[in-house]
């Protein structure tokens, strides 16, 4: 069993090795049914999700629709989020403005970005995306861990976030942003 040698097979990378990603670039990904992501030109793959993790999703998902004013809309991974061209996301849950939307993705950042943490996102999704959906004006981003469970929530303040609520078990988080909405994080999981 030797390793390949890419010269030999004619292997080829569907991008120059030697810059960063783009959204051109992603689009070339193969359809394999892995989910893909760009955060500053780095590729993201998230492995498929656990049980526990998508019952939450479905949940949040629930939740969300149900007080859901009919000018936005609730939708799930994944559809890209265009936030920056070397930037592209795709939210456990968004909410947006229907207008905002193209037929191909959301060409902005949401109104309200959602994401269930897991042993492989943990990082990804309480640094990176909170930082990049921060910069790009997000105004609201929730991380739910479906193994405590919980949930932290923040809200554009002044142009940062702040947090305005850490829930925990039988809890309430009573969110305003981008609709109001009450979340119990022991609900997200049963």
């Amino acid at each position: 069993m030797g390793l390949v040698d890419p010269v030999q097979d004619d292997y080829t990378v569907p991008w120059p090795p030697n810059r960063p990603l783009t959204r051109h670039d992603l689009d070339r990904m193969p359809r394999d049914g892995h989910r893909y992501e760009l955060v500053d030109g780095a590729l993201i793959m998230t492995p498929a999700p656990s049980r526990l993790h998508q019952r939450a999703v479905a949940a949040v998902y629930r939740a969300l629709f149900a007080a859901c004013p009919c000018e936005l809309e609730v939708l799930f991974a994944p559809l890209d989020v265009v936030i920056a061209p070397d930037t592209v996301i795709q939210p456990e849950v968004l909410v947006a403005r229907r207008e905002d939307f193209t037929e191909r993705d959301l060409p902005k950042a949401p109104l309200l970005a959602v994401e269930v943490l897991s042993p492989s996102t943990k990082r990804v999704d309480l640094m990176l995306k909170w930082s990049r959906l921060e910069a790009a004006g997000c105004p609201a981003y929730w991380v739910v861990d479906p193994d405590t469970p919980s949930l932290i929530a923040w809200e554009m303040r002044d142009g940062a976030y702040a947090q305005v609520a850490k829930v925990t078990g039988d809890e309430v988080a009573r969110l305003e942003v981008p609709f109001a909405v009450t979340v119990v994080p022991a609900d997200l999981t049963s």
